[in-house]
């Protein structure tokens, strides 16, 4: 395996081909192994990994004092290389429900002061609000991240799950980045509108959700149990016919994976990273084993005979079932 790059924008900072999304380790998938996830993060950036993504909200805080500790523990020059990004603004009651969102400047530099200290970092890398706040404007929100940057606090600016306008009214206030938003196999929707923007605006795209939150790995199974705090016991691909028909999709992609001697998660990674150089995928892995697995998709290469196979396997909007519950729907400004 030979660790690629790709550069975030025309203005953003060089990073790995594949980068490391660390919310799983910390909430919403089931309880996590805390030694296995510092051990994890160590592996990602001794194979070269160097894009770190979190958020202040995942775990409220847990996973920013994760990312912490495997930084002051990794060795000098692996912690050197780490480039971290981080996504702020939601907010969360002591039970861990979802109360909304925070763009407003003096909430976009509270968060930011907190998160420096729990990842004991002295700048952060790519700051970006979770979700469009709709009581802000995003010009406001990314002008708070603006100058965040003057005084050197933040590198660059970042944006997450927003719809094509918002992107071209918040590159008019500061350069951007990079767009984080899910792209998977079954997850295609920026293809019509906001991809196009993002290139045309030289943005590239931080993609989350390329196995579907484990949906496309090859690993889930039909009669598989979920804990009450994992958040696919109640996302709509999960769910009853949805999930034996979003399955059968897996098994039509099985074979492809099976004819190139390579595992489905590792044909759904190759498939985002074909997308295009301005294309990032985050990897979800919380174990060294499927941090391995992922990270093999760098040596699948998939050709015009591969690309037109999984299409026919996998058809652009082949789905069932949206890919957040509808309250999250309702929040997602890239769905609008």
């Amino acid at each position: 395996m030979t660790m690629r790059t790709r550069t975030l924008g025309t203005t953003g900072p060089q990073v790995s081909a594949l980068g490391l999304g660390c919310m799983g380790m910390s909430a919403l998938y089931g309880d996590a192994d805390r030694a296995e996830s510092v051990a994890t993060i160590h592996a990602a950036l001794e194979a070269g990994v160097t894009l770190l993504d979190t958020g202040d909200f995942y775990g409220m805080g847990h996973n920013e004092l994760l990312i912490g500790e495997a930084l002051r523990t990794a060795p000098a020059a692996r912690r050197e290389q780490a480039l971290v990004s981080v996504k702020f603004g939601a907010l969360r009651g002591p039970d861990g429900g979802w109360t909304g969102y925070d763009g407003r400047p003096a909430a976009v530099k509270n968060f930011a002061a907190y998160s420096l200290q729990r990842l004991g970092v002295d700048h952060i890398d790519v700051y970006r609000i979770a979700r469009l706040d709709p009581d802000v404007p995003i010009e406001e929100t990314v002008g708070a991240i603006a100058e965040l940057i003057e005084q050197g606090y933040v590198r660059h600016v970042g944006l997450s799950e927003v719809g094509a306008e918002t992107i071209r009214r918040a590159a008019a206030v500061a350069p951007i980045a990079d767009l984080q938003i899910e792209y998977s196999l079954i997850s295609r929707g920026i293809e019509e509108s906001i991809l196009p923007t993002t290139r045309e605006l030289g943005i590239s795209v931080t993609a989350y959700g390329v196995l579907s939150r484990g949906l496309i790995s090859g690993h889930f199974s039909r009669d598989r149990q979920l804990a009450a705090n994992d958040f696919r016991a109640y996302s709509p691909r999960f769910q009853g016919d949805n999930l034996q028909h979003n399955l059968n999709l897996v098994d039509a992609l099985r074979k492809i994976a099976e004819q190139k001697g390579v595992t489905v998660a590792q044909i759904a990674i190759a498939w985002v990273l074909s997308r295009g150089e301005d294309i990032v995928p985050l990897i979800g892995a919380r174990t060294r084993e499927r941090l391995d697995e992922s990270l093999g998709a760098l040596d699948v290469t998939l050709d015009a005979a591969d690309l037109t196979a999984i299409e026919q396997a996998v058809p652009a909007d082949a789905a069932a079932g949206d890919r957040y519950p509808t309250a999250a729907m309702a929040h997602l400004d890239s769905e609008r």
